[in-house]
């Protein structure tokens, strides 16, 4: 069965956009390595699977879980299969602490920006804590101005949210809407349509470089070091939490690891 009636059923299923990309792209590739219909896959040949993606393909841990969890869906929805992928997920996640920019390190990106449009979707990242899919997804309806909020729709979790809108940041998108005119997504590509993610973070990792930034940044950096400077400028845990769209304060608690020590109140004991 085709992967157009997979996404049917996640549509009428609630998925969230995201979700249904992410998981008719896993499906996709599948059908693409195996040449035939998966319905003639056998659940030995999908551990081969497995091991390819993760010891030639090298995906990461969280995709490894996303290929599990969409295949399983699809073998249950398309074909009433109930296949045993469980112990193809990976073991618990290493904890790594995000990589967070100074503020002024932040103004010194958007310094070597002078494209208006470019300079806009990375001011608007750091500025509302902003994943790069909801970034790229933002109509130009979603900036409310006369309520100076942003409306995050349909994000992660198909979870809706409003964020602040900075005042700066509503000055520099009206700059950039009477150059640039979108049509429907407050950002677009170059020939119309959605901006893509890959582009994004293409553009915002030249930025960085030109600003002599020895850090590896993405447009997941900005939103780290978005919710760490509400933090250190003593924004409550839960309001942080609500900003972000995170299920579990445990999510954002992480935050208070890479927070300037000072702001936590939490000084060496040798200046004691």
């Amino acid at each position: 069965m085709a992967v157009p009636d997979f996404v049917k059923i996640l549509e009428v299923k609630r998925y969230s956009k995201n979700t249904i990309d992410s998981y008719s792209s896993i499906v996709k590739l599948a059908r693409h390595y195996f040449k035939r219909p998966l319905n003639k896959v056998d659940e030995t040949e999908l551990h081969q699977y497995f091991y390819h993606m993760v010891h030639t393909k090298k995906v990461s841990y969280s995709y490894q879980k996303q290929i599990a969890m969409a295949l399983k869906l699809y073998f249950k929805e398309m074909f009433g299969r109930n296949i045993n992928l469980e112990f193809l997920f990976p073991g618990r996640k290493p904890q790594k602490l995000p990589v967070v920019l100074a503020k002024k390190d932040v103004l010194k990106i958007l310094e070597k920006v002078n494209n208006s449009k470019h300079k806009s979707m990375i001011a608007l990242t750091y500025s509302s804590g902003l994943r790069v899919g909801e970034l790229i997804d933002l109509k130009i309806d979603d900036i409310d101005s006369s309520r100076m909020v942003v409306h995050v729709k349909s994000a992660k979790g198909n979870k809706d949210r409003i964020i602040p809108l900075s005042e700066k940041i509503l000055l520099m998108l009206r700059r950039y809407y009477r150059e640039y005119a979108p049509k429907h997504y407050l950002f677009e590509g170059q020939k119309g349509g959605k901006y893509s993610a890959s582009s994004f973070n293409k553009l915002l990792k030249a930025a960085t470089k030109r600003a002599k930034i020895n850090k590896n940044v993405t447009a997941h950096t900005l939103r780290h070091s978005y919710a760490t400077h509400l933090l250190e400028k003593g924004t409550d845990i839960r309001v942080i939490q609500k900003l972000l769209g995170h299920n579990s304060i445990k999510t954002t608690m992480i935050y208070t690891q890479v927070a300037e020590p000072i702001v936590l109140n939490v000084v060496s004991p040798f200046d004691d």
